[in-house]
């Protein structure tokens, strides 16, 4: 029987990008939502940091080959985005512009994604 090797190629097809990318959605859809005298403070912070999840992660991936302490430090910046997000999900609900499932849920998925991070990061 012959072993099978599946090798990630892109940093797309990481579980944890996958993860990230997903929520950065939800919450780019329901940042378009905010008041208009937020779409270019607290809806563009959390639109940018979610996003920078996977935008580090990706640039990080591209450069693994080189370095990996170079990829250590961008999953690092990606953990920095991961507990920014955080916050602003904070001040979206305390602001009233999002529901307490909504920061439940993606404060849920932003701890799972943070210790997916923190995991991969440990095993470079």
């Amino acid at each position: 029987m012959e072993n099978v090797v599946n090798f990630i190629r892109h940093a797309k097809d990481l579980e944890v990008y996958k993860n990230a990318y997903g929520v950065s959605l939800e919450i780019h859809k329901t940042s378009l939502l905010f008041p208009k005298l937020e779409q270019y403070a607290l809806a563009d912070q959390i639109r940018r940091s979610s996003k920078s999840i996977c935008a580090n992660l990706a640039e990080g991936f591209a450069k693994q080959s080189h370095s990996k302490p170079e990829f250590a430090r961008f999953i690092s910046m990606a953990l920095g985005s991961c507990s920014e997000t955080q916050t602003w999900i904070t001040y979206a609900f305390d602001l009233g512009y999002i529901t307490n499932a909504q920061m439940t849920d993606w404060l849920s998925k932003y701890s799972s994604i943070f210790a997916m991070l923190v995991k991969f990061r440990e095993k470079l």
